[in-house]
């Protein structure tokens, strides 16, 4: 995990909205002021979301802001961005999405060896019931750390 890896941003809400069945690591094709935006920091993943359509891989609801010191050619923040994947890839994805729940959900972007990278989840939702236990997992391991710590003092 650590080769040559830099994390830009990472979507913490999609791990507690959801179970990560699977993680995929893929290619994002970026116009060039882009790269420059992502590479900043400048970006936003609320509530995005993978979509295949014809074959293709595309994240929607992506926000990259414009490069700042670009000129008035600057690339549309919106736009959909395709996903560099394998055609056997693309393939197992589209049979996973058909099941029941399952959606595919940016997990972080990173840049390893200098190009942008993404994590993509097959993820299904929790119910409100799987998040409550999840909150209370994590206070009882908070809980636990305390102590850990106060009897190491």
């Amino acid at each position: 995990m650590g080769e040559n890896r830099k994390i830009i941003a990472e979507n913490r809400q999609a791990r507690f909205n959801y179970f990560i069945e699977e993680k995929i690591e893929c290619g994002i094709a970026l116009e060039g002021t882009e790269v420059k935006s992502v590479k900043n920091g400048a970006i936003s993943f609320p509530d995005a979301f993978a979509e295949i359509s014809n074959g293709e891989v595309f994240v929607k609801n992506f926000h990259i802001s414009e490069y700042s010191y670009s000129s008035i050619f600057n690339h549309d923040p919106d736009r959909p961005k395709k996903l560099l994947l394998h055609k056997e890839e693309i393939k197992r994805l589209i049979r996973k999405t058909e099941e029941k729940g399952f959606t595919l959900i940016p997990l972080d972007f990173y840049l390893k060896d200098g190009r942008v990278k993404m994590t993509l989840g097959i993820c299904k939702g929790k119910k409100q019931y799987d998040k409550r236990e999840s909150i209370k997992e994590r206070d009882i391991n908070r809980e636990i750390q305390r102590e850990f710590r106060k009897r190491m003092e």
